[in-house]
């Protein structure tokens, strides 16, 4: 059964922990986040959490119902680290740009942590305000709302899918990592034309770049298909 979390008035701890600090959510998130970088998601656990903030682990009951719901906060906090210094600029795509790789260079920055928590959705303070403002840029074009909903799910979910897939890639041991990144130099690049004839057309290409993300590549493409979209929308409103 969930526990019951307490007030967030009464959360704070009275005493010190061991380590000196008075326990708050994001300190929790915060070390949360180190020991996912340090350890990997198996070694996220409540007890190894509890003895890394100096705290009996029964006291995260206090901020957090169980260990999913921290899950959540922390896709909350490397959304929040994402557009905390951001500003738009009044150039919707620049804005879009902007706010995509930002969210796509966040969760990159701990890869353990993003593999964990990209596909939640927590409803959370940071990921509201990240949505609103996403949504806001979108509706200031002059798209129709249903148009600003599809363009704004393709944005997002594509943003986070990428900072997963290559998060996945960066959270493999060093070894697993380089033997993947080497098979496109050993194996695809030595398939016969008689056999392959397009791999091996583009095999020199294919070498060069299959080992650096997609992402930017496919951000163009969204912005481009949006942009469109919007040029459409307001070629019609024109001729009404």
């Amino acid at each position: 059964m969930a526990k019951r979390v307490v007030p967030e008035a009464d959360r704070r701890r009275r005493r010190p922990t061991k380590q000196g600090a008075v326990l708050t959510e994001r300190l929790i998130v915060e070390t949360a986040l180190r020991m996912l970088h340090e350890h990997g998601r198996a070694g996220l656990t409540a007890r190894r959490l509890g003895t890394a903030l100096g705290a009996d682990p029964s006291t995260l009951y206090r901020y957090f119902r169980g260990m999913d719901e921290l899950t959540l906060a922390i896709g909350d906090e490397l959304i929040g680290r994402a557009l905390r210094s951001w500003e738009p600029c009044g150039d919707w795509l620049a804005d879009l740009r902007d706010v995509g790789t930002r969210i796509y260079r966040a969760y990159l920055a701990h890869p353990e942590a993003a593999v964990l928590t990209a596909n939640r959705v927590s409803g959370r303070a940071n990921e509201i305000a990240g949505d609103e403002a996403i949504i806001g840029v979108l509706r200031s074009t002059g798209l129709p709302d249903a148009e600003v909903v599809r363009v704004y799910q393709a944005f997002v979910d594509q943003a986070l899918a990428f900072a997963a897939l290559d998060a996945a890639s960066l959270a493999l041991p060093q070894a697993a990592r380089a033997d993947d990144e080497a098979v496109w130099r050993s194996t695809y690049a030595k398939l016969p034309a008689d056999t392959h004839p397009h791999i091996a057309a583009t095999a020199p290409l294919l070498v060069a770049r299959m080992n650096d993300s997609a992402y930017p590549t496919a951000l163009d493409m969204l912005l481009r298909s949006a942009a469109a979209a919007v040029a459409a929308a307001r070629a019609t409103a024109a001729d009404d």
